[in-house]
């Protein structure tokens, strides 16, 4: 299969990224120094070994009854008293998905099956206009996949939240669904 992948006007038309005219409107975040470099947001890297084939585990990163086994798995939806609404993944560029009950939305924007996934990721619990970018990136090898993981864009007070919530509710029953067959 071959990698899809939005353009910046895909994303601009989508919605995900405001065009420049826009952009010069909306308010800009505390640069630091004169290259204008912002400190405001912060970024998780994750290297995590499964034994399983990347194209398995992008399968269940991206197959919405998959995907909902390992909510299960995680507690999240106990501990964090969410709805049990099911999970909603939509596999074109540009598609929307919706997990944990709705608690964690975004947007597709490269789908490269068994090799990479890249979306736009935001938590419910952050102020409307804050969106990340998670990236999802399978090498396998002897049998196992190795997943490196990116998260960027993330508000800095929802760093060390997120890096535990990633092991605790996407790494750890990651792993669980993956050692079941089905």
């Amino acid at each position: 299969m071959t990698s899809q992948s939005l353009s910046r006007r895909d994303l601009i038309v989508a919605g995900i990224l405001v065009p420049t005219a826009a952009a010069a409107a909306a308010p800009k975040a505390r640069p630091v120094g004169a290259l204008g470099i912002s400190r405001t947001n912060a970024a998780i890297h994750h290297e995590v070994r499964f034994k399983a084939s990347p194209a398995r585990v992008y399968k269940v990163l991206t197959n919405a009854k998959l995907f909902d086994r390992l909510v299960v798995l995680s507690g999240a939806m106990e501990s964090m008293a969410l709805g049990v609404k099911p999970c909603r993944i939509d596999l074109e560029p540009g598609g929307s998905f919706e997990l944990f009950g709705g608690y964690i939305t975004g947007r597709q924007i490269e789908l490269a099956p068994g090799q990479r996934l890249v979306q736009t990721w935001r938590s419910a619990g952050w102020r409307p206009h804050i969106h990340s970018i998670a990236r999802f990136e399978l090498t396998g090898h002897a049998g196992e996949t190795m997943l490196m993981f990116d998260h960027t864009g993330i508000p800095n007070e929802e760093a060390e939240s997120l890096a535990k919530g990633w092991r605790e509710h996407y790494w750890m029953p990651l792993a669980k669904v993956l050692a079941e067959r089905v």
